[in-house]
């Protein structure tokens, strides 16, 4: 069975213009929904449709395939419909091989994860649904006005004695973030809703973004619940060791230089105090730099971390320490800045790139850190393990 990914991204926005590339917690709105969907272990191919090519290009960066979308289709009264069905019909690699499922996502939906594109897409297929839509509970009391203007309960009567909250029938809303369908009822009836539609209840947030008060209460939000597009985090297996490159992550990169020739960095105090809790929880510590910078060296010392340098294979590296300190891939956390971090952020269980780290870096990491490299991105990641309960020792 195939099954893709479909975003439609509009250029324009007159609630707040520019969102699906403004940067939230320094991954653009876009980029955060591509890195849901190519998370998923279901989707093959992730395709973004809008009439932007800066849009377009965000979205390329962060894995998924741009398709133009006309004109006519991009006005602040089409259909998201309208663009699935010219997506379908049109895009060379959906014509010569038709996808059996089409999961629609929304840039405006920014918490949505890998695993609730899994939760709605395992619905539709182990229920023999047609479509498949994400949802919120919502036990709110609700009410509508009658034709003298009174109110009226709809699932609660009011004259009666109050009941709990929790006792209230539920109720479910939309959240906006995934809807799954197939194609070919889809394509008939050009509708997200097309035949047995069912519902599936996620544990996610209700939070839309679609003006600036949307966007206040998303950046509120995002401070107590770091983002975490590309893995399920109760799914991570027990972390043992936090390795993490030198420059860009306790540094902003930043050299001072003296009349002397003499250099200086600066770093950040409440980074020495989160890897502080680690060591007192068992956690290896290992810096792993592109070249055996003394400045990385005696910072690595201070912070009672193990420093090794390569200057263009770190993994390498890193799997000759692994092994010596008897660890598993998926034990391994690390946070990286730079391209050259990559294809060791890659091998390991969980990674993390403070939010001044480049593009390329953010759309791979598995969190993308509130704070910039220098300025207490490492204490940040400490806190999560902490909080989260993922550390092993």
């Amino acid at each position: 069975m195939k099954i893709v990914a479909a975003i439609p991204a509009r250029g324009g926005s007159v609630g707040l213009p520019g969102k699906n590339i403004r940067p939230l917690n320094g991954i653009p709105l876009v980029g955060r929904t591509v890195r849901a969907a190519r998370g998923s272990r279901f989707i093959s191919d992730v395709f973004v449709s809008s009439d932007s090519e800066q849009i377009l290009s965000v979205a390329h960066k962060y894995g998924a395939i741009g398709f133009q979308r006309p004109d006519e289709l991009s006005g602040p009264t089409a259909s998201s419909e309208s663009a699935l069905i010219h997506l379908l019909r049109n895009e060379p690699s959906l014509l010569a091989d038709p996808p059996d499922v089409l999961v629609f996502l929304q840039c405006t939906a920014p918490f949505t994860l890998a695993h609730h594109v899994d939760q709605v897409v395992e619905a539709l297929l182990s229920e023999d649904a047609t479509s498949a839509i994400s949802v919120v509970d919502d036990h709110g009391f609700y009410w509508e006005v009658d034709e003298h203007g009174a109110g009226v309960g709809l699932n609660h009567d009011p004259s009666l004695p109050r009941i709990r909250r929790q006792d209230i029938s539920a109720r479910y809303r939309e959240n906006g973030a995934v809807y799954a369908m197939r194609v070919p009822e889809f394509l008939e009836t050009e509708n997200r809703y097309c035949g047995k539609t069912i519902l599936v209840p996620l544990d996610s947030t209700w939070i839309e973004i679609d003006t600036s008060q949307d966007w206040d209460i998303a950046e509120a939000f995002i401070k107590t619940e770091p983002f975490t597009g590309a893995i399920n985090m109760d799914a991570i297996a027990p972390i043992k060791a936090l390795v993490s490159a030198f420059e860009g992550v306790h540094t902003d990169n930043s050299v001072f230089v003296s009349v002397d020739g003499i250099e200086s960095i600066r770093c950040n105090r409440s980074d020495e105090m989160g890897l502080d809790l680690l060591i007192g929880r068992g956690t290896d510590l290992l810096m792993l730099e592109r070249e055996h910078s003394p400045l990385a060296a005696a910072r690595a010392r201070k912070l009672v971390m193990e420093f090794r340098s390569h200057p263009y294979d770190k993994k390498e590296v890193l799997n000759e320490w692994r092994l010596a300190k008897g660890l598993e891939w998926g034990e391994i956390a690390f946070i990286g800045e730079d391209i050259s971090d990559l294809p060791a952020m890659l091998a390991c269980g969980l990674s993390a790139a403070p939010c001044s780290a480049q593009s390329e870096v953010k759309a791979q990491a598995d969190v993308v850190l509130e704070r910039r490299g220098g300025q207490g991105a490492v204490r940040e990641f400490c806190d999560l393990l902490i909080s989260r309960k993922l550390l092993g020792n």
